[in-house]
């Protein structure tokens, strides 16, 4: 009896052959692109500017706690944010919204305000809309520029990788509202 892997092999030996030819083996579906579907696909970089915008204060906060330890502030090692942050294209928060910052974040270092990002940039405007890049990294926050990864993304950035630049450029220190200039280099197919 032939087990998956040798099931996908032979599938696979089938797309060599026969490069239209799809089969369906015990649930298993395998596909390899040919070189003609491949050199189709032309990989581009695109540079992609926006401020974040993080309230944690007044009535409707666009970032909450949602973990940490119960005597410790918001900014205390193990704090957990939950966030859904504006993305705008200019650096006050009533520019025109491009998408939508939505993950969390948390306080991972005890010596340091040190975060570990876990977002998608969720985009709602122009050649963009409906795409969104995927951020894990960390955000050593009080350095002036910042680096992330970009772990992949949909849509338009589809297999996407690079990096994020951060860089806050307004931050309340009674509050936490912070506002963070975004330079994003993401290729993508």
């Amino acid at each position: 009896m032939a087990t998956n892997f040798s099931i996908c092999l032979l599938i696979t030996f089938n797309f060599v052959i026969f490069p239209t030819f799809y089969n369906t083996v015990n649930g298993i579906f395998c596909e390899e692109l040919t070189e003609g579907i491949a050199i189709k696909r032309v990989e581009k970089t695109s540079h992609l500017h926006f401020y974040f915008h993080d309230v944690t204060s007044g009535k409707k906060p666009s970032a909450v706690k949602i973990a940490g330890p119960a005597n410790s502030s918001a900014y205390g090692f193990g704090a957990t944010m939950m966030m859904d942050d504006a993305l705008t294209e200019g650096p006050d928060i009533s520019s025109k919204l491009v998408g939508r910052a939505q993950g969390l974040y948390a306080i991972a270092a005890q010596e340091e305000v040190s975060l570990l990002m876990v977002m998608n940039f969720a985009f709602i405007e122009g050649t963009y809309n409906g795409s969104s890049i995927s951020i894990l990294g960390r955000n050593p926050v009080f350095n002036d520029v910042r680096e992330m990864p970009i772990a992949g993304g949909s849509g338009v950035f589809r297999l996407a990788r690079g990096y994020a630049l951060a860089h806050t450029i307004w931050f309340d220190y009674n509050t936490g509202d912070a506002t963070v200039e975004y330079h994003v280099y993401v290729s993508h197919y």
